[in-house]
């Protein structure tokens, strides 16, 4: 489905005729934005003949999966962006990528399915007093701040995760947490590699190797480039706070299983040294004075007593115990 949408002579127009636009395109006073969702084999021929794109930057429009990237050719930008949120119902990052060709009077948006900053950011440029200035640049910077700053409810939803998990972990001791911390992780890592070429993607657009910004853009564009950089520090600093999360998981295990195996090897002791008197008094020799005492019986349970007593005051004075 494709969407025109062309401001001229200080006037907005929408769907205007495809056969028009490169009457149009040829004015340069004239601002174009072409909204492709879900492209076919028409869209891509339509717009190999009306923009002269290249064949790779088209091919890489309709591939899922792409690496953001900016690609600079002889007059204009090719960009692949990723929109991100996160469903809290299946505790996972949803990525949508779109990719953008980015010209002196145009810009062209390409994707599936429906990203809603591009439809936020056409109805913001269209009002009455819009904020976005009549310029590529301004819609450039609009549309990717937009996304942007969807990043950081994105990122809230994860620190609540994060936290939960750690009490989860060390009020609780839960161990489903665990594999909850390596699905967040994951989840996490995924985002990084959306986050770290973003940043890269930025930063191409900021040295302004075309015409097509002017020193104005550049300053939005530098807001842009720093929240993305903040976000990107945040998903480092929740990963590894997850990874200490879980190496104080281990380390609690680790010392319960110590204080388990201390408990046995001191139950052990005290066993043993009663296994020892009862084993003196259980060998058959007739000539054992003790055999004939009457307190026999009575003084080896409390011999037992008080050797067992006396190891646990001083495995408790050693604090062992």
């Amino acid at each position: 489905m494709r969407s025109f949408t062309i401001f001229q002579n200080s006037a907005f127009q929408t769907d205007q005729d495809s056969l028009a636009l490169e009457c149009i395109l040829a004015e340069k006073e004239s601002i174009t934005w072409l909204d492709i969702g879900d492209p076919t084999d028409d869209d891509l021929a339509f717009l190999k003949g009306v923009f002269d794109f290249h064949p790779l930057a088209l091919e890489d429009a309709i591939r899922t999966g792409e690496r953001p990237k900016v690609d600079v050719h002889r007059d204009y930008y090719s960009i692949v962006f990723y929109s991100t949120f996160y469903d809290s119902q299946n505790q996972k990052i949803i990525a949508l990528p779109f990719h953008l060709f980015i010209g002196a009077n145009y810009l062209v948006t390409i994707h599936q399915g429906q990203i809603h900053q591009i439809q936020e950011t056409l109805e913001r440029w269209q009002l009455p007093n819009s904020p976005v200035h009549h310029s590529v640049g301004a819609l450039v910077h609009s549309l990717l701040d937009a996304v942007v700053d969807d990043y950081f409810p994105m990122i809230d939803k994860i620190a609540e995760q994060v936290e939960d998990l750690e009490d989860e972990i060390f009020r609780n001791h839960d161990d489903d947490a665990i594999q909850q911390i390596f699905a967040l992780k994951k989840e996490i890592l995924g985002l990084r590699r959306i986050l770290a070429p973003e940043r890269d993607v930025l930063n191409v657009l900021l040295r302004r190797q075309l015409t097509i910004f002017k020193s104005k853009d550049v300053v939005y564009l530098q807001d842009v480039y720093d929240h993305i950089v903040r976000i990107t520090e945040s998903t480092d600093t929740y990963r590894d706070l997850l990874s200490s999360a879980l190496d104080s998981y281990l380390s609690l295990q680790s010392n319960k299983l110590n204080q388990i195996v201390k408990l046995l090897t001191i139950a052990s002791i005290i066993l043993m040294s009663n296994s020892l008197i009862a084993g003196i008094y259980g060998m058959n020799f007739q000539f054992m004075p003790e055999l004939q005492w009457q307190i026999g019986y009575p003084f080896a349970l409390a011999l037992m007593v008080c050797i067992s007593a006396g190891l646990v005051f001083y495995f408790r004075q050693q604090r062992w115990l």
